[in-house]
């Protein structure tokens, strides 16, 4: 990358070309979904070691590129995508017009120590490399769960717009704020920041300005290509330290950490160069195996000749056999109501599932006899969402219910015996009903599915809207 044509026609040769720099960001964005894509499917294999990494991907990914990052930064003079392009970070000299080109072929040593990143330089682009980002996926996470879904779910989702309750605590006054911010200011400071890097990319495209975004204009660094000088000091930089003998009291081992310290981990740091292609490569491979109808093909005839047994449903969806009365009824052509609010002619519910966590039962839903029903609020499903057990919902109901917010769940966990339809009829679950909540007693099913109480993953980011 570094011997592309120049397109500022030999003013600047060091300066690089906007779309370097582009390619080199879209390879930055890219890191971080491909190794998500990556930690997700080994957590199928290994949930036990793996789901809390995956649950605090966006914290444990900044620590990581911290590290790599500072060290590519002292080491090579650029981030970790950026040496790969063959560029590097320079601070500008605050003189009429920076360097002189002459200057720069003539005396590129100098050049490179006036223009080379100092200690607060790096920590400066480690804000703008690991800071920002990490903040700019923070806010875009929390505007998707807080505010994007404010105008399909209705008044109810809303209900914290007209105030706190009185005597709220810390805790929830930062959340109010921080819910006011997103649906109020967020979406004005995200369009001002994408305007910004739009204005700043199309000055520094028609070199009216040395800064390509706005970050790097404040804290007076820019991209440069690599020259000369820089493949020098890199080379001496890079290359391995001699360990001196060992200190009283110390082995001689490579194994050492002050030896660890001084050779393995500077190693290891580097040779991510060579891993990033080759990584580029394999996660491309693998989503495409993933994605092609190549790999189900194999699956299905490498399946072909196993014997697998019926599946076993859960007690809680097992459905008893139909009583002589129930079927003397249906002879005689009887037809009773869905939802009655005798609870003397209905029949006792199975017993209830027990969370494997807390030992408590959990609230269930009985699935409905016609797959057109919603199994949570038994009318006609609309907008049909499914769950990854396989139930399709409402997305109202079961985004709702995975939320813990929805009206069956509220009332059933203040001691109802069941929940006021749209006729303003209670219907009765077989729960039966008690005094006081059942808080500490029951569990309400939130972040579980509403028939099976099974754990959902991931939350309401994993429903998925179905296309009738």
């Amino acid at each position: 990358m570094e011997f592309l044509p120049s397109l500022q026609n030999g003013i600047d040769d060091l300066k690089p070309s906007l779309f370097e720099v582009l390619s080199e960001q879209q390879l930055a964005s890219l890191l971080p979904p491909s190794l998500r894509y990556l930690l997700a499917i080994s957590t199928h294999r290994y949930p036990r070691y793996l789901l809390p990494v995956l649950n605090s991907f966006d914290e444990v990914y900044a620590l990581l590129m911290l590290l790599v990052e500072r060290h590519f930064l002292k080491t090579y003079g650029g981030s970790f995508t950026e040496n790969f392009y063959g560029l590097k970070r320079a601070r500008v000299l605050r003189v009429k017009g920076g360097e002189i080109p002459r200057a720069q072929l003539g005396a590129s040593e100098s050049v490179r120590e006036a223009a080379k990143l100092g200690n607060g330089d790096i920590w400066k682009n480690l804000a703008v490399l690991v800071g920002m980002p990490w903040l700019k996926r923070k806010l875009d996470e929390g505007y998707d769960i807080h505010a994007a879904h404010s105008n399909i779910l209705g008044p109810g989702y809303n209900r914290d717009r007209d105030g706190l309750r009185p005597g709220a605590s810390i805790k929830e006054r930062l959340m109010f704020y921080y819910k006011w911010f997103l649906r109020n200011i967020y979406p004005s400071v995200n369009a001002a920041y994408y305007f910004s890097m739009l204005v700043f990319n199309m000055a520094y495209l028609f070199d009216g300005s040395k800064y390509h975004s706005p970050f790097l204009w404040l804290i007076g660094t820019r991209i440069r290509r690599l020259g000369e000088a820089d493949y020098r000091a890199i080379e001496l930089a890079t290359q391995p330290n001699k360990v001196g003998p060992a200190r009283p009291g110390e082995g001689g081992s490579m194994f050492t950490p002050r030896n660890m310290a001084r050779s393995i981990t500077p190693r290891l740091l580097s040779s991510m160069r060579i891993l990033l292609p080759t990584s580029i490569f394999a996660l491309k491979f693998l989503e495409w195996w993933h994605a092609s109808d190549f790999a189900r093909q194999l699956s299905r005839k490498a399946a072909e000749n196993i014997e697998l047994p019926p599946p076993i449903l859960p007690p809680s969806i097992r459905q008893a056999p139909p009583s002589k009365a129930k079927l003397s009824d249906s002879s005689a052509g009887a037809k009773r109501p869905l939802s009655s609010s005798s609870s003397s002619e209905k029949a006792k519910r199975p017993d209830p599932p027990i969370s494997s966590k807390t030992l408590l039962p959990i609230l269930t839903v009985p699935t409905p006899p016609d797959s057109r029903l919603c199994p949570i609020c038994t009318l006609p499903i609309t907008t049909p969402t499914a769950a990854p057990t396989g139930y399709v919902y409402c997305y109202t109901c079961i985004h709702r219910w995975v939320d813990g917010t929805h009206d069956r769940q509220v009332a059933f966990m203040e001691g109802a015996s069941g929940f006021k339809n749209e006729d303003g009829e209670e219907e009765d679950e077989g729960w039966g009903r008690e005094e006081g909540s059942r808080e500490g007693r029951w569990e309400s099913g939130k972040g579980r599915d509403a028939v099976t109480a099974r754990r959902i993953l991931g939350g309401t980011e994993v429903l998925r809207r179905v296309v009738v």
